[in-house]
C-alpha cells in the first residue's frame, strides 16, 4: 500500500522525481554508513585512550600491544603509529602521530563529497522541476476551446508536478545539508580530540622514556669535551 501511494507520488512530480528518488537513496546510504562508522569509532575510544595512556607510563611494549588490538579503530591505529617504531626521537614520534592523524582525518571525511554534492544539486533539480511542470501547465491551458475542462485538468495536474518537485528538491536538500552538519561537527572534535591525545602521549614518551634515556647515557671523557670544545 504505501509502496503504491509512493509510486503514484512520484508519478505526480514528474520524470524529475526519479534522479531526485536516486539522490535521496544515495545520501540515506551514505548517511547510514557514516552512522555506523561514527557509533563504533566513538563508542570504545575513551577506553582504548585510557588504556594506552596510563600503560604507556611504565611500558611502551604493552601500551603498543593495546593499540595495536584496537588497530581496527582510527584512535587504535593513531596510537599505534609511533609507539611500534624502535626508539624514536620526540620529532620522529611526532611525525609519525601527524602522518597517522592525517590518514585517519582522510577516513572521517568519507563522504563529504556526497552529501555536498546532494546540497548543490537537489534544489536545481526541483527548480528544474517546477519550470518543467509550468510548461506543461501553459502548453496545457487552452482558454476558450472546447474541451477547456479536460485542459484545466492537465493545466493543475502540471501545476502539481511543479510543486511536488520543487519540494522534494528542498526536502532531499535539507537532509543532506543535516547530515553533512552532523557529520562535520565530529570530524572537527576528532581533531580537536586527536590532538589532544597525541600531545599528552608525546609528552609522556618525552618525560618518562627519552629524557631519562638521555640522561643515563655515559657522557664522554673530559678530555674529548675539552678537544670538540
Amino acid at each position: 500500500m504505501a509502496a503504491n501511494v509512493f509510486q503514484e507520488f512520484v508519478a505526480k512530480g514528474g520524470p524529475i522525481m526519479y534522479p531526485l528518488v536516486g539522490l535521496s537513496i544515495a545520501t540515506l546510504a551514505c548517511a547510514m554508513e557514516r552512522g555506523v562508522f561514527w557509533f563504533k569509532t566513538l563508542r570504545s575510544e575513551r577506553k582504548i585512550v585510557q588504556d594506552v595512556m596510563e600503560t604507556a607510563r611504565y611500558s611502551l611494549t604493552e601500551a603498543r600491544e593495546i593499540a595495536a588490538q584496537a588497530a581496527v579503530t582510527p584512535i587504535g591505529r593513531f596510537l599505534l603509529a609511533p609507539l611500534k617504531l624502535n626508539h624514536p626521537t620526540p620529532d620522529t614520534f611526532r611525525l609519525a602521530l601527524e602522518a597517522a592523524g592525517e590518514k585517519e582525518f582522510v577516513q572521517m571525511r568519507k563522504g563529504d563529497k556526497l552529501l555536498e554534492t546532494v546540497v548543490g544539486i537537489a534544489p536545481l533539480l526541483g527548480l528544474l522541476g517546477t519550470v518543467t511542470g509550468l510548461i506543461r501547465t501553459f502548453v496545457n491551458l487552452r482558454i476558450g476551446e472546447a474541451g477547456g475542462g479536460e485542459g484545466t485538468a492537465e493545466a493543475a495536474a502540471g501545476i502539481g508536478e511543479a510543486l511536488i518537485a520543487t519540494a522534494a528538491g528542498m526536502i532531499v536538500a535539507i537532509l543532506a545539508l543535516a547530515f553533512f552538519r552532523v557529520f562535520v561537527t565530529l570530524q572537527a572534535q576528532q581533531v580537536d580530540y586527536f590532538t589532544e591525545i597525541g600531545s599528552e602521549l608525546e609528552l609522556i614518551y618525552r618525560e618518562v622514556w627519552y629524557e631519562p634515556f638521555l640522561s643515563d647515557r655515559p657522557r664522554p671523557p673530559a678530555s674529548e669535551v675539552s678537544i670538540h670544545s
